[in-house]
């Protein structure tokens, strides 16, 4: 027996009969928009209200997109950091020695013009290293006897005395510097003219003068230079600068502080300078022949 569904749930047209329908209709839309434009301002409003949509159907690929851009960003960043860090310790080093060998270079520039200046030869050495002893001013250079350096030897550097030659060995020499307790340089006023004896105390920026009068004409300011009358250290060099005067009656004599002009905690290169021109020989001391009274006749 056929069964038939009841006219309350016939379903329309055949779907043949709607194809045909909706085609013609898609022509028609599709005539009427690019002939007239009728239906700009649907397809906009469609738009706008299709827009949500679209934006809410993207969001987890924008949201997974942003977060693999973040984590990309983040390892990109953190080697660029590790990358300058690095790149910035090399560049201060370099930057540290550009700055020390300019310094040298200029030090260096300064010895060469105070050896062409000095009358006497000079044998560049460099400061290996200090003296073991704690208490003493002394420190060890690269030129020994290989090089003709002899005990007693003066030691300068391009501002003035910094010490003298007073051990040598076959490749090194060690310089007691002026500093040290017990030094002795024999100095003269550049303004006055006084002659006087410098001493070192031991502390690397003092020194003093012994055995001057109270009223000897000593200011602070004044320049002290190698007298040359010991025939170790040549006449004219700096050696310090008064920085103290005191003069006590209770007292002989005044105390006299002065600081080195020169000194090795400045660089590290010096110049060992030569014999000094030999001097003529003190004369021979001749005993007095006084003539005998004549006796007189009785």
């Amino acid at each position: 027996m056929e069964h038939t569904p009841p006219p309350l749930f016939r379903t329309g047209p055949t779907p043949l009969a709607r194809l045909m329908i909706f085609s013609m209709l898609s022509v028609v839309l599709l005539i009427a928009d690019a002939r007239f434009n009728y239906l700009t301002f649907l397809r906009q409003v469609t738009a706008v209200i299709v827009y949500p949509l679209q934006r809410l159907a993207a969001a987890p690929a924008a949201i997974g997109g942003h977060i693999s851009d973040f984590f990309v960003t983040h390892s990109s960043l953190r080697n660029d950091n590790q990358r300058l860090s690095q790149q910035n310790l090399e560049l201060a080093r370099e930057t540290q020695q550009t700055r020390a060998l300019q310094l040298e270079n200029a030090h260096l520039r300064g010895l060469l013009a105070a050896r062409e200046k000095l009358a006497v030869p000079a044998t560049a050495a460099e400061i290996l290293y200090a003296a073991r002893d704690p208490f003493a001013r002394k420190v060890m250079i690269d030129q020994g006897l290989q090089r003709d350096i002899e005990a007693g030897r003066p030691v300068v550097d391009h501002v003035g005395v910094i010490g003298q030659v007073t051990r040598v060995y076959p490749w090194l020499s060690e310089v007691t510097l002026i500093t040290d307790k017990g030094h002795l340089v024999p100095v003269m006023n550049v303004r006055t003219g006084l002659r006087a004896v410098l001493a070192g105390t031991g502390d690397d920026g003092k020194l003093e003068l012994r055995f001057i009068p109270l009223a000897a004409d000593f200011q602070n300011g004044d320049r002290l230079v190698t007298s040359g009358i010991d025939g170790v250290y040549p006449p004219g060099l700096p050696v310090a600068e008064v920085t103290n005067v005191e003069r006590n009656t209770a007292y002989l004599f005044a105390n006299i502080t002065c600081k080195p002009v020169a000194g090795v905690n400045n660089h590290a290169q010096v110049l060992v300078l030569g014999p000094m021109p030999a001097t003529p020989e003190r004369p021979e001391e001749t005993k007095e022949v006084t003539p005998q009274k004549k006796r007189k006749k009785s």
